[in-house]
């Protein structure tokens, strides 16, 4: 089981142990005893960069293992790991986002089945409660607006074992995804648009 340092640290550099390191197909599957990596999951991209001199190109979550897909071979044993910090940067902004959305809508009756936290393609997806009520672009704008101007910081908490993430005094939601320490981090965020079809509800933005 590979630890995720990504739970607990908001760190891009770390000294970790390469446990293993295969070649797969034209590149290298490399397994670390700890990584600072997050995987393609939960809504989230996978974050890039390097282990050693090796560039990092892709991550994926294995059923008990990170894997971290590089250029070139590394060596077993100690080495110092680097996160690409502007890509990391990028994805949390847009994921802590995607959380402030989902909290603003369902408290408007709706609840958040699916979320969708990539550049270009953000969206969070909504099913309607009997207490849904008519959700607008201006009023969930304004909604966010105000959160962020509140500063409201980021909440780390276990609750039966599962990872949870809160923001002030906003609910928390089990995510095993990377977020901004306070919301003052986060930017500015555009809902560009929300539809409807056979009864879900999409809710388009982008983060600034």
């Amino acid at each position: 089981m590979t630890l995720r340092l990504f739970f607990h640290s908001d760190d891009l550099k770390a000294n970790v142990e390469v446990l293993d390191c295969t070649p797969h197909e034209s590149e290298f599957a490399v397994v670390l005893r700890a990584t600072l990596f997050h995987p393609q999951g939960g809504g989230q991209p996978f974050d890039t960069g390097w282990i050693g001199e090796s560039r990092v190109l892709r991550v994926v979550q294995d059923p008990d293992r990170i894997i971290h897909f590089v250029d070139r071979p590394v060596k077993i044993g100690m080495t110092q790991i680097h996160i690409d910090e502007e890509r990391r940067q990028f994805n949390t902004r847009m994921h802590s986002a995607g959380h402030l959305i989902g909290h603003f809508v369902q408290a408007m009756g709706w609840m958040p089945i699916k979320a969708h936290h990539w550049p270009g393609e953000g969206r969070v997806q909504f099913k309607p409660t009997e207490s849904a009520r008519e959700v607008e672009t201006q009023t969930l704008q304004q909604g966010i607006e105000q959160w962020i101007t509140d500063d409201l910081p980021r909440l780390i908490s276990l609750r039966e074992g599962a990872r949870e993430i809160g923001f002030g005094e906003l609910p928390a939601y089990g995510c095993g995804g990377t977020h901004v320490r306070s919301l003052k981090d986060l930017g500015a965020v555009k809902i560009e648009s929300l539809s409807q079809k056979k009864g879900t509800l999409s809710v388009h933005y982008h983060v600034d």
